[in-house]
């Protein structure tokens, strides 16, 4: 079976979701960059791949799987990593966490999203911050809430990493991009620094992957 190729860019929190994904699932996979500065994603050999121009795009099994969190569900199914919980309201929970940072906090903070605002806007680099650090900063205010719960322990649910902890380590990586305050969201906090003890988790950091 040929290995399967991640089309990412080191810093597309999209891409490091399914980085850790793949390295907790320990599966080898051959990363291929596509440049987003360069705009390799709009080029017809990425919108072949994903007729969006997003990243990451996964080639695996004889399939072209796009959309990270639809890769990483695939991964689950498929390769009988536990990143989901057994029990329905856990598989609940935790997908509405990850839900409210790839589905709330990502999309108005994407870098395309922001560059039209700022062309609509006139607005510079300190309307950019000011933007990414008010939504960044909102939406991790609320997960710090969800986080309020029973079933919360070493990681977001629980004492194993899963769906949650993937998305929210690559947005904490994107808050600290844009200097948002994180020094009030304690459990987060801590979460982080269970996670940056794993070694799926720091081989799939942007430090590790900016080829």
């Amino acid at each position: 079976m040929d290995m399967p190729i991640l089309y990412d860019y080191w810093r597309s929190t999209a891409s490091y979701r399914v980085r850790i994904a793949l390295n907790l699932a320990g599966i080898d996979y051959t990363p291929v960059v596509v440049n987003l500065l360069d705009g390799e994603h709009r080029g017809d050999a990425h919108l072949a791949r994903n007729p969006q121009g997003l990243v990451p795009a996964l080639e695996i099994d004889g399939l072209m799987l796009t959309q990270s969190l639809a890769i990483i569900e695939y991964i689950v199914e498929t390769r009988g990593v536990s990143l989901l919980p057994d029990d329905a309201a856990g598989r609940a929970r935790v997908r509405a966490l990850a839900d409210s940072i790839a589905m709330d906090i990502h999309p108005i903070c994407n870098l395309s999203v922001v560059a039209h605002v700022m062309e609509l806007t006139g607005g510079g680099d300190a309307v950019r911050v000011a933007w990414m650090q008010k939504f960044i900063s909102q939406g991790l205010a609320a997960f710090e809430k969800l986080l309020e719960h029973p079933a919360t322990g070493t990681f977001c649910h629980g004492a194993a990493p899963g769906l949650a902890d993937i998305c929210l380590i690559p947005q904490l990586f994107n808050a600290d991009r844009w200097g948002v305050d994180l020094s009030e969201f304690k459990q987060i906090t801590a979460i982080r620094a269970a996670c940056d003890q794993l070694p799926a988790f720091v081989k799939a950091h942007p430090d590790k992957n900016n080829f």
